[in-house]
C-alpha cells in the first residue's frame, strides 16, 4: 500500500500544482487511496520532496533538484564536520565521538546523505554508532570522514 501510495503522491505532483497536505490528501482520496496527515508527512519526507515556486506565485511540491541535492549535502557536512571530535572503526561499526549533544546531529546528518554503504545509526548523548555493510565499508567510511575533516 505505501508504495502504491507514494507513487501516486509522485503522479500528483507531476500533474498538477499541489500546494498543502491538505490538498495532497484530498487528490489521493480521489483516486481512492485514504490517508492520514501524519502518514502523508513521512510520505513527504521519504521522497524527499521540496517546497518550489509555483507559477501561480505560490509554492507546491516537487522533487528537489540536483542543486538541492548538492547545496543540502554540503550543509550536511558542515553540520557534520562541526560536530565530530574523533571516530574509530570496530568490525563493521564506525564509531563517532562528538561535542557533547551533538550526536544526534551527526548521525541524522549521515542518515540523510544517502551513504549507499550505511545501513543505520544509533546515536547517544556524545556517541554515535554507525553499521556498515561490512568491516572495509567501515574503513573506507573512515578515510572519507578524514578526508572530510
Amino acid at each position: 500500500m505505501k508504495s502504491k501510495r507514494q507513487a501516486q503522491i509522485l503522479e500528483l505532483i507531476r500533474d498538477r500544482e499541489i500546494e498543502t497536505q491538505n490538498q495532497m490528501m484530498e487528490a489521493l482520496a480521489e483516486r481512492g487511496i485514504h490517508s492520514t496527515q501524519a502518514t502523508l508527512s513521512r510520505d513527504i519526507k521519504e521522497l524527499r520532496l521540496v517546497k518550489k515556486s509555483s507559477p501561480n506565485g505560490g509554492y507546491c511540491y516537487a522533487l528537489p533538484s540536483e542543486d538541492d541535492n548538492d547545496e543540502r549535502n554540503i550543509r550536511l557536512r558542515n553540520i557534520f564536520r562541526e560536530c565530530v571530535v574523533s571516530f574509530d572503526t570496530a568490525q563493521n561499526l564506525v564509531i563517532i565521538h562528538t561535542l557533547p549533544g551533538l550526536a544526534n546531529a551527526a548521525a541524522s546528518a549521515l542518515d540523510n546523505m544517502d551513504i549507499p554503504e550505511l545501513v543505520g545509526t544509533i546515536a547517544g548523548d556524545d556517541t554515535a554508532f554507525l553499521a556498515m555493510r561490512d568491516p572495509q565499508k567501515a574503513l573506507d567510511f573512515c578515510r572519507e570522514i578524514e578526508a572530510m575533516l
